[in-house]
């Protein structure tokens, strides 16, 4: 009940927060899509998986059909912030030990009647137009799926509809695969300890809008595998790389793009105000701006045409209307008021003037008042439990309380210093302004819902607009890094080529420059063919901080680059669409699940072996490193022959394990480089190119030494380094051959060294007495001392 009234006031719940259905920015990242994801299996001969997932706060709505193997990839792709199903699903799952452990901090079990069939069926016909989205189209699981994700949505926002899209049926096999190991061991879109700064999106984030880089992360978590789509997107790039006015242009005017698709969610859910009016009337008219800039171009490729046209379509009329609505300084939230233009609407102007003359009747009345009562600092003031009120001091409190005054003056509060009242009058008028401001912000109120409805007819159109912006901005924030940072255009096709000239790494190549130093260029050709069984392998070996494994991610990413439709840190690249990549660079153990360092090496290998084709990219770096030699050498080399003789993918193999370059004499597509060192004076120069060959030493002592290891250490590790190799060639003396521990001496016991003669110096310090020493004496002693010391050092 409201307190002082026997009224009762409804308190009902109207909207459901949860972590994947916020809508408002101070709780989102603008940069970083925020999914909803509701998975689902169904049973019937084999089990199919289907996932949904949407971005409440834009409308984005996804579906997709996958088999087991394709499911954690594409968790691990889209990455949601909550994740729906039915504790039928989750059992399931975990008993196919398919439930991955970080899925349980993001889940939420819903009603296993919310993936019924013809419950679905009509959650979606009602959350849908049959012209928007069939139904039917979808698999039982993914229609299951989707009903789940639309009921939820639903659910949580309490009767608003939220502007979820027409799902994309979005088809595994239409990207370039990369399971979560391979995500972080790249680190494409935050580094392993989970920062933004030093991963790849990072690198070539050069975006001027927030739906910019959302859409530039979705790319990289997705590279496409169609050679002709990706080419299209590179045409476009390219014709921005080679007209720098004109990216310039774009650029410039997509920096001032509000994010026009989270400005519509929240006003389809009743939480926009003004603000998000204003946003989408402004992107409105920058679409058209940007429209007029590009329709005059000649020879745009194909997707630059589409952009244009769709551009060219947004909705004039509608951009008109709200810039001659909405004032200049906007309130967050309608109900503030204030916030419509002057001359817009006659009627709400009227009430306004209303309010502002009887303010001036209300200054006019105090100072009649004054005169009246002959009291100079009376006041007619005014607060929320009062309203208006004549506020004099204490001392004149009296005098209005006596005739002929308190038939004018009516008492209302007595305070240590003053006293209040009110008066006919001042009531009266209070009562015209308070009808004014409540009449004019009715006005607004009406005004407001009005243009919400003519911004939500329009929702499709606007929503497509978006989109547009997002990618043109993409487009030409791509063009920009390859143009400022010298990148070629790759040559893609459907081949097995794998040909990278003068390739860079694209993160530590800034990393290096803000140093003031320049990348290595390296070269790598792993190119195959049908013919000759598929692509090729090299075998990296070389010294420990050699630069072994930034030549394997340097790769890597230049494939994402690639196939996401950029342009590559290289002279030159032709690449064969890849279809799945894998990397296996960098360890640690999983001490939570019960996984040494060697187990996590040892799954995620075969993990790789399993699912590699003849079209995929293998990056390996040192397997079988974290167990015992001979067990190491034997996993690393059976896994070799696999890659060459039953996969037949591309591959770079890095190992210290200098044995398996004798491969390269029986396997055909099996090659040798190294990365080049040079010793001068006893030190090691890393020159971290890459050369053919094979390297007989791995350095890490002398790596050990610049990391600081003591010097009795280093020594001792030479000495024993010496009497192994001479073992492992036969030339080793019998004492030596027989164990290496009969010679210890950093752990053995070290006999106490010789004392030492007397010092002099010391002998002088302990015969002085400085109590007893006079100021002079002990200047004199200190020029002693230092003579003693002087001669000490002669001698």
């Amino acid at each position: 009940k409201k307190r002082g009234s026997k009224s009762v006031v409804r308190r009902d719940v109207v909207r459901l927060v949860t972590p994947g259905t916020l809508t408002e920015d101070d709780h989102l990242d603008a940069k970083s899509a925020n999914y909803l994801a509701a998975l689902t299996m169904l049973r019937h001969g084999e089990t199919d998986f289907a996932l949904a997932w949407a971005d409440v706060s834009t409308g984005e709505t996804f579906v997709a059909d996958l088999s087991a193997e394709q499911l954690a990839d594409e968790m691990a792709r889209i990455d949601p912030a909550e994740l729906l199903l039915t504790e039928a699903t989750r059992a399931a799952l975990s008993e196919r030990h398919l439930y991955a452990p970080a899925w349980a901090q993001i889940a939420t079990i819903v009603p296993a009647e919310a993936a019924d069939s013809e419950v679905a069926m009509q959650n979606l016909r009602q959350a849908f137009s049959t012209d928007q989205f069939d139904p039917t189209a979808l698999s039982r699981a993914a229609r299951a799926a989707m009903g789940v994700l639309v009921l939820y949505v639903g659910d949580s926002q309490k009767g608003r509809r939220a502007p979820l899209r027409a799902p994309i049926t979005d088809a595994a096999d239409s990207v370039m695969s990369i399971d979560a190991a391979t995500r972080q061991s790249l680190e494409i879109l935050q580094t392993q300890r989970g920062q933004a700064k030093g991963s790849l999106r990072h690198a070539i984030d050069l975006t001027v809008s927030a739906p910019g880089a959302r859409l530039l992360a979705s790319r990289l978590a997705a590279p496409l595998s169609d050679a002709a789509a990706i080419n299209h997107r590179l045409d476009a790039v390219g014709r921005l790389v080679d007209d720098t006015l004109l990216r310039a242009k774009l650029r410039t005017e997509l920096k001032s793009v509000p994010d026009l698709a989270r400005a519509l969610s929240r006003l389809a859910l009743e939480r926009g105000g003004p603000r998000d009016l204003a946003a989408i009337g402004k992107a409105v008219s920058a679409a058209l701006a940007l429209a007029d800039g590009l329709r005059g171009q000649a020879d745009l490729p194909a997707i630059l045409t589409r952009l244009t046209e769709t551009l060219a379509t947004a909705p004039r009329a509608l951009a008109a209307e709200l810039a001659l609505a909405l004032d200049d300084e906007l309130p967050l939230l309608s109900r503030d008021g204030g916030f419509v233009r002057p001359d817009y609407d006659a009627k709400l102007d009227e009430e306004r003037a209303l309010g502002s003359e009887t303010r001036a009747v209300v200054a006019a009345l105090q100072a009649r008042l004054m005169d009246e009562t002959d009291v100079r600092s009376l006041k007619i003031k005014h607060n929320g439990v009062l309203g208006f009120f004549v506020e004099v001091p204490a001392s004149h409190g009296t005098k209005l309380l006596e005739p002929p005054h308190r038939e004018v003056f009516i008492h209302r509060q007595t305070l240590a210093n003053a006293m209040r009242f009110t008066t006919t009058e001042l009531a009266e008028l209070e009562g015209r302004i308070a009808k004014a401001q409540d009449s004019a912000l009715a006005i607004e109120h009406a005004i407001f819902a009005r243009l919400r409805e003519e911004v939500l007819a329009l929702t499709v159109d606007l929503q497509t607009l978006a989109d547009a912006l997002a990618e043109l901005d993409v487009t030409a924030a791509l063009a920009e890094v390859s143009a400022t940072r010298s990148y070629a255009r790759p040559r893609i096709d459907e081949s097995l080529a794998f040909q990278i000239v003068g390739g860079r790494h694209p993160v530590v190549e800034l990393m290096v420059a803000a140093e003031g130093q320049s990348f290595v260029a390296n070269d790598a050709d792993l190119s195959g063919s049908e013919e000759a069984g598929g692509g090729g392998l090299w075998l990296v070996t070389g010294p420990n901080m050699g630069g072994k494994s930034t030549f394997l991610r340097q790769n890597a990413l230049i494939a994402i680059l690639a196939q996401m439709g950029c342009y590559v840190p290289a002279q030159s690249a032709h690449i064969g669409v890849v279809d799945r990549l894998f990397s296996r660079v960098g360890a640690s153990d999983d001490i939570a699940h019960g996984r040494s360092t060697f187990m996590v090496e040892m799954v995620e290998t075969a993990a790789i072996l399993n699912r590699a084709t003849r079209r995929s990219l293998v990056v390996l770096d040192e397997i079988g490193r974290g167990t015992a030699t001979f067990d190491g050498l034997s996993i690393a080399w059976a896994s070799v022959e696999a890659l060459h003789e039953t996969t037949g993918c591309r591959a770079l193999f890095a190992t210290h394990f200098h044995e398996l370059t004798s491969l390269a004499k029986t396997l055909s597509r099996v090659a040798n480089v190294t990365m080049k060192v040079r010793e001068w004076e006893g030190e090691v120069v890393f020159l971290h190119e890459v050369g053919p060959g094979a390297a007989d030493r791995s350095y890490g002592i002398q790596v050990a030494r610049l990391a600081g290891l003591p010097s009795p250490v280093i020594t001792r590790a030479k000495q024993v380094l010496d009497i192994l190799e001479q073992r492992s060639t036969g030339t080793a003396p019998s004492r030596q051959k027989a164990s290496v521990l009969d010679d210890l001496p950093l752990f053995a016991h070290q006999p106490a060294p010789a004392p030492k003669g007397k010092d002099p110096v010391h002998e002088a310090l302990d015969a002085i007495r400085p109590d007893e020493m006079t100021p002079r004496q002990a200047i004199e002693a200190l020029y002693q001392l230092k003579k003693t010391r002087d001669d000490a050092r002669r001698d």
